[in-house]
């Protein structure tokens, strides 16, 4: 039994026009690219080194988007200990994944492709587990997934809370916005697999994107394929073996009245090698609303809850996410 989805059953018709339509149409990055590095430990240091550390992350997260950092406080053993149970878990048979109630998880947590594909170009080659952190403790404990996701959620909670706090901090929101609407269960966290890919060239891993969140938390292999787009241009992320990738989500920027950047990426696919990323994202309860820090608003007020309720309308509609612009004012 195979481990592997079925891309090349249920996509089939996509993958035989597209191959030959689209023989020449390789995918352009333009460049590698080093993400800011910010060491975390600043933060614990005297006043002038921690108000350094928080003004580059400011910086970053203005003009960027993105940004690693080092000396975070989750244990690189932890991160370790995750990659090993979600490998085993993605080695399962793929009709064992496919179940509705795998793991003792929500219908859909398990997905792959892009059922509204009509072409290489929106057809994402992965598979990802999705996991409401308030579905955790119903998990089946599989090998320790559970428990080492439990724990890893803690930390990760905690790190994304105080990353949010010091960036609101430059922006005058009060210190504890974050602790008030975002609660430990309100977020989520996705395990994604990229098999290899025979059409590497011509598609995604998975296809450019905004981030719903407040900020992601990203940890990542040494195989690449994150890439963003800046001024329309794509640039590949160079991965950091000591680092976490952060990035600013669609609600940051609309809290921050657009001063924070949710940049559209992406990740290609690999012809020769299997990928692993683990995304945590940091969100608020779905009666959470949001509202711009600063007059004039660029974003009308909306809840999180309407919020993903548009993006679920767009996506049945169009096939993809229309975002912050349905909010401008």
């Amino acid at each position: 039994m195979g481990v592997e989805p079925p891309f090349f059953q249920k996509y089939k018709a996509i993958l035989q026009s597209s191959a030959e339509k689209e023989k020449f149409s390789t995918i352009e990055v333009f460049e590698e690219f080093e993400l800011p590095l910010i060491d975390l430990s600043g933060l614990n240091l005297g006043p002038f080194e921690r108000q350094k550390c928080i003004e580059q992350m400011d910086k970053a997260a203005r003009e960027w988007g993105f940004f690693q950092i080092v000396n975070h406080g989750i244990p690189g053993g932890l991160l370790d200990r995750l990659k090993y149970e979600q490998m085993k878990v993605f080695h399962l048979p793929f009709d064992k994944k496919a179940e509705k109630k795998f793991l003792n998880l929500s219908a859909h947590s398990y997905r792959w492709g892009n059922p509204l594909a009509t072409s290489l170009r929106n057809l994402s080659w992965s598979e990802a587990l999705h996991i409401s952190l308030k579905d955790i403790s119903r998990m089946d404990e599989c090998n320790k997934l559970r428990s080492t996701i439990q724990e890893y959620a803690r930390k990760a909670n905690l790190l994304a809370q105080k990353l949010a706090e010091h960036l609101a901090q430059i922006l005058g929101i009060k210190p504890n916005y974050f602790q008030e609407n975002c609660s430990p269960s309100s977020s989520s966290l996705r395990m994604n697999r990229y098999p290899p890919c025979p059409f590497s060239s011509r598609m995604f891993g998975i296809i450019p994107h905004t981030d719903t969140d407040f900020l992601t938390i990203l940890s990542q292999d040494q195989v690449g394929g994150l890439q963003f787009n800046t001024d329309g241009r794509w640039f590949s992320v160079k991965p950091n073996p000591k680092a976490l990738v952060i990035n600013i989500g669609d609600l940051f920027q609309a809290l921050s009245n657009g001063i924070y950047k949710s940049i559209t990426h992406r990740v290609a696919a690999n012809e020769e090698v299997e990928r692993y990323s683990i995304a945590y994202f940091y969100c608020p309860t779905d009666e959470v609303v949001i509202q711009s820090c600063s007059e004039p608003a660029l974003y009308r007020n909306f809840s999180f809850k309407e919020y993903k309720e548009q993006i679920e309308r767009d996506v049945k509609a169009t096939g993809d996410k229309v975002g912050l612009s349905r909010f401008l004012w």
